[in-house]
């Protein structure tokens, strides 16, 4: 028995709760340091690079979810993790305003822990995703899933930036215990008693983790996949600490005002996944590679004009342009996550999560090093450069540049498809 849509629906759930508890994190209290807290943006960025960092175990973690007989407890397990370093986290936050060498030690400790819980819940619902879907309903689970997760990131960042004006430390604390409670609520319902209706429970197996890395590695697909997720992934984040320090210190943007960009992005990355959804998956136009490569391209030209506008200031219609940013990282992403699930179940049998963990620990090790570069790259250019402005506008333009050569790598990579093939699907 395989996953029904009412079933995949329930795992998006997961998926948007991932997404809710995460931008807490690398969206308002990367933005409450940098602004408020006047602390350096490579602060930050070190903290969600660690918590990036921590995300290397993805591999071990979907490993042990296919060779343990149980997905669930992985994916329950790490929520709680999640949560728990989330909350951390927005302590760490308020202690740095007194103690900075105290607060500095419990940020490591919860960031820690909220790439444990990522790394553990994530890898182990997708390993459950590839496994127990259709092949014919893989790709439209990946957009299901996603779009759920982007909501869940777009709705709490919206409803957090309008809630958490005027800021407050105990305001703070208050918002991020209701995300994390409630998150682990919402999983623990959603998971409840779906694997064991699908014929997707892993049989245990005593293969040492080394041994079954290796034999995933050697498939030449899963090999050139990972080098492409790395380099598209940290093109992808390399703005993400930035951009809401960027609407502060440019724009003039409030606390809220930052964040509620965030939740537009987020929006715009939203309907990117909608419109390649419905038309890849339901009208079958256009090609994985074609929807890659255009996502790409069309987020290197959104970030040239964010550039520019830096240089017009307050007034500039900022969120207007994030939006779009935010589409054409949603086109790329969407055509790169169904390849993935397709990719999962190709290979040796019963390594998905293994797969799914060597994709995951690239994108987290793509995320943490592109977000700690744009971060530190800044540092530099605010102290060199003109202004804020140029500072800014030249770490954008070098993650646009990115962005080109991961479009470049995915035509190389990518084989064109056939003539009237099905779209998102990994090219042979």
């Amino acid at each position: 028995m395989t996953l029904g849509w009412l079933s995949i629906v329930r795992l998006g759930l997961v998926q948007m709760c991932l997404g809710a508890i995460v931008v807490l994190t690398t969206s308002t209290l990367n933005r409450l340091m940098v602004v408020e807290l006047a602390l350096p943006a490579v602060l930050p960025g070190l903290l969600v690079a660690l918590h990036y960092g921590i995300q290397i175990t993805r591999p071990n973690w979907g490993f042990l979810s296919d060779t343990g007989g149980n997905r669930t407890r992985w994916i329950v397990g790490g929520m709680v993790a999640l949560a728990g370093g989330a909350l951390l986290a927005a302590y760490g936050v308020i202690v740095f305003e007194t103690r900075f060498g105290a607060g500095l030690a419990v940020s490591v400790l919860a960031y820690a822990l909220i790439g444990l819980g990522v790394g553990a819940s994530g890898t182990s619902l997708l390993a459950l995703l590839a496994t127990a879907t259709a092949p014919a309903r893989r790709a439209a689970a990946a957009t299901i899933t996603w779009l759920m997760m982007i909501a869940g990131i777009a709705i709490t960042a919206g409803v957090v930036g309008a809630q958490l004006d005027p800021y407050s430390a105990a305001l703070l604390i208050r918002i991020v215990a209701v995300v994390t409670v409630g998150a682990v609520l919402v999983t623990i319902l959603a998971i409840w008693g779906i694997e064991a209706r699908v014929d997707a429970a892993p049989q245990p197996d005593t293969m040492p983790f080394l041994q079954g890395m290796a034999q995933v590695w050697a498939e030449r697909r899963a090999r050139n996949f990972t080098l492409f997720v790395f380099l598209s992934m940290t093109a992808y984040f390399m703005q993400e600490l930035i951009l809401e320090p960027y609407a502060g210190l440019v724009f003039g943007f409030t606390p809220g005002q930052s964040t509620s960009l965030s939740g537009a992005q987020n929006g715009g990355v939203f309907i990117g996944m909608v419109i390649v959804g419905v038309m890849a998956t339901g009208l079958r136009m256009g090609s994985l590679r074609a929807w890659v490569t255009g996502g790409c391209v069309g987020s290197a030209m959104m970030l040239a004009v964010i550039t520019a506008m830096g240089q017009i200031g307050p007034g500039a219609p900022l969120m207007a342009a994030v939006v779009g940013l935010g589409f054409c990282n949603g086109v790329f992403a969407v055509a790169a996550i169904g390849s993935m699930m397709a990719l999962a179940g190709q290979g040796r049998q019963a390594r998905e999560g293994t797969r799914m963990g060597l994709w995951g620990a690239a994108q987290a090790l793509a995320a943490g090093f592109g977000g700690l570069v744009g971060a530190a790259l800044v540092d530099v250019m605010r102290v060199t450069a003109a202004g804020d402005a140029t500072a800014f506008g030249t770490v954008f333009l070098i993650e646009a540049a990115l962005f080109l050569a991961a479009a470049a790598m995915a035509l190389r990579v990518m084989d064109r498809p056939a003539p009237h093939h099905s779209t998102l699907v990994p090219g042979e």
